[in-house]
């Protein structure tokens, strides 16, 4: 998969995807969000935010930024946003993989339905980590595949279509975790039969006064 092809999916999926998405995955992103235990004045970054299915479940009292590839998801986003008087929630477009914002800005970044989907998962969760607080968290919600003989096959069958489909429905949870590198404290299944995982993890990077001593220190020597 690649940037243009899932733009050109959800741009397809944009119209439907509240009927289509939007209760089935409702469980999970009300358990991400429960999961958070936000603190009022916090600051949450929603990757791959969607149509804003999700933006309604956060406290108010909590700054929410979603970002998404997707201009055309992003306006629904932009109605629901306005409709519910969301003042609490900004929405830019862009690639996941390569953000803008500063290092450390957010205090908890969550990716939902997002890491099946986007060109490079590692570059994704680099970026996250970038993005995220020393010691904050970093939330998965996705679809991995499954163990089940029976439905593992039918994985395999549709992984060539994943380009129309959106996502890759054959995503590995062990190559994910072994190429990213994340230790999660918790997986829960979530949704309909347990199909999709909620992973939380702690963003275990130095905060950034020790890492500016050891650069120092490595310059000096």
């Amino acid at each position: 998969m690649n940037l243009e092809s899932v733009q050109k999916t959800y741009k397809r999926y944009a119209p439907q995807y509240d009927l289509l998405f939007g209760a089935i995955f409702h469980p999970g992103r009300k358990a991400v969000i429960e999961d958070l235990e936000c603190r009022p004045g916090e600051a949450v970054l929603e990757v791959g935010v969607g149509t804003g299915l999700s933006l309604p479940l956060y406290d108010r009292s909590v700054r929410v930024t979603g970002i998404d590839i997707s201009e055309h998801m992003l306006e629904v986003a932009r109605k629901r946003k306005a409709r519910l008087g969301l003042d609490n929630v900004d929405l830019h477009v862009m690639n996941a993989q390569e953000m803008t914002f500063p290092d450390d800005s957010f205090d908890k970044v969550v990716a939902m339905y997002v890491a099946s989907v986007v060109p490079d998962p590692v570059a994704l969760v680099e970026e996250m980590r970038r993005v995220c607080k020393p010691d904050g968290q970093l939330i998965f919600v996705n679809h991995f595949n499954s163990n089940n003989p029976v439905i593992s096959r039918i994985e395999k069958w549709l992984e060539p279509l994943a380009n129309t489909l959106g996502f890759h429905p054959g995503f590995s949870m062990d190559e994910f975790l072994a190429r990213t590198g994340l230790q999660p404290q918790q997986t829960i299944p979530v949704n309909l039969f347990g199909y999709w995982q909620l992973l939380r993890a702690s963003n275990d990077k130095p905060a950034r006064s020790e890492a500016m001593t050891e650069q120092d220190i490595a310059v000096a020597v």
